[in-house]
C-alpha cells in the first residue's frame, strides 16, 4: 500500500518553508502509553497557546512521521493558526497501521488506535491540547486508520479526513493480532470487491463501540478514480457507511471543486466526499480544504468562531459556512 511522494506537488515547497517554521517534529520519548509501539511525535508552535486544536496527522504504508511531516503543509498551517500536530510512526516494520485486528478496530480494545488515543490524551495533559477540538487525517494507511478512529473513539475525534482509504473495518482479518508483523491485509477490501448495504456498514461501525449514543465526527473522504492499491469502489462504500452513521442523504453535487476533474458530493453538514477523475492512489493532501480555508469546503473546525463547521454557525460543507472550522474562516476550524 505504497503512498508514491512524487506526485505531491508540495513537497519542494515544504523543503523551502523548513527552515522558517517556528518550531521542529519532536519525538516524544516520554510517551510510553501503548497498547502497541507506534511512536509519538509533535508539532507544536512557538508560543501557542492552550487550550489549542490538536490535529493527528497519520502517515501511509512505508511511509514515517517525520515524512508525513515534511510532505504536507500542517506544520506550516499550525504555526499561523495555534494549532498542535500529532505525527503517529507506526510500529510496523513496513510501516502499516493494524486496520485489521478486532482489539484496534474496537473502543477501548487495545492496538494502535487506543496508542494513537493516548497519543492525544498526552498532548492534552503535557502540551495544553484541547479535548474537545481533536481532528484525524491520513492518507492510504493513515486513511484507513483515520476511519477507524472516527468509527472506535467518536467520544474523542470531531472529524476525519480521509485521503484514499476504505471504510472502517473493511480490512478486517479474522485472527489478526495488534502488534503483528506485518498488520492484516484483506484482499477484498483492496480490490474493491466488499460491497455492502449502507445500513450493514453503518451497524459494523455501532458495533465498535457499543451503548454509544453520542455524535459521531464529521468525515470528508477523498479517492482517485484511478486508484489501483484501494480499488475506487471502496469511495461509495465509504460514503454509504458514514451517510449510515451520520444519518444523511446527499444533498448536492459540484463539479470541478475544489479543484479541476473534482466532483464534490454534499451529504447535509456532516459529510463531503471529493472523487478524483483519472488520480491514482496519491490523492494530494488539501489542506486549506481540511482547515475550511476557503470556508466553502472545509472540515476541521477549530476556532471558536469557526466560520466552517464546528462552530455555532458551522456547516459542514454549506457554501458560506464551511465545515469543520479549526479557524475563523476556517474547516477542520483551524484556518
Amino acid at each position: 500500500m505504497r503512498f508514491s511522494l512524487t506526485t505531491l506537488a508540495v513537497s519542494a515547497t515544504l523543503a523551502s518553508l523548513a527552515s522558517a517554521l517556528s518550531s521542529s517534529l519532536q519525538q516524544v520519548t516520554a510517551f510510553n502509553d501503548g497498547p502497541t509501539k507506534a511512536g509519538m511525535y509533535v508539532y507544536v508552535p512557538s508560543g501557542v497557546s492552550g487550550p489549542a486544536p490538536i490535529i493527528v496527522a497519520i502517515h501511509y504504508c512505508t511511509g514515517t512521521a517525520n515524512a508525513y511531516f515534511s510532505n504536507t503543509q500542517y506544520a506550516n498551517l499550525a504555526d499561523t493558526h495555534g494549532f498542535i500536530v500529532i505525527y503517529p510512526n507506526a510500529p510496523s516494520s513496513g510501516g502499516c497501521w493494524d486496520v485489521a485486528s478486532t482489539a484496534s478496530l474496537t473502543h477501548n480494545g487495545g492496538g494502535d488506535s487506543l496508542t494513537i488515543v493516548n497519543m492525544v490524551k498526552y498532548a492534552v495533559a503535557n502540551f495544553g491540547g484541547d479535548a474537545d477540538r481533536v481532528y484525524a487525517t491520513g492518507s492510504s494507511s493513515g486513511a484507513m486508520m483515520t476511519n477507524v478512529l472516527a468509527g472506535a473513539y467518536p467520544d474523542v475525534f470531531k472529524a476525519g479526513s480521509s485521503y484514499s482509504g476504505v471504510p472502517d473495518g473493511c480490512f478486517y482479518v479474522a485472527g489478526a493480532q495488534p502488534g503483528q508483523d506485518t498488520p492484516g491485509w484483506n484482499s477484498q477490501c483492496s480490490g474493491g470487491t466488499l460491497i455492502k448495504s449502507a445500513q450493514e456498514w453503518g451497524d459494523q461501525v455501532r458495533s465498535y463501540y457499543p451503548g454509544y449514543t453520542g455524535s459521531y465526527p464529521k468525515m470528508l473522504i477523498w479517492h482517485g478514480t484511478a486508484d489501483t492499491t484501494l480499488a475506487y469502489p471502496n469511495y461509495a462504500e465509504a460514503l454509504k457507511q458514514w451517510s449510515n452513521v451520520l444519518g444523511v442523504s446527499q444533498t448536492a453535487t459540484n463539479q470541478n471543486t475544489p479543484d479541476a476533474g473534482y466532483t464534490q458530493s454534499v451529504y447535509g453538514t456532516t459529510l463531503v466526499g471529493y472523487s478524483g477523475q483519472g488520480v491514482g492512489h496519491t490523492v494530494p493532501v488539501h489542506e486549506a480544504v481540511d482547515l475550511a480555508c476557503p470556508a466553502t469546503e472545509g472540515a476541521f473546525d477549530l476556532a471558536e468562531e469557526g466560520a466552517c463547521g464546528i462552530a455555532e454557525e458551522g456547516a459542514f460543507g454549506t457554501a458560506e459556512e464551511g465545515t469543520f472550522g479549526i479557524a475563523k474562516e476556517g474547516a477542520f476550524g483551524i484556518a
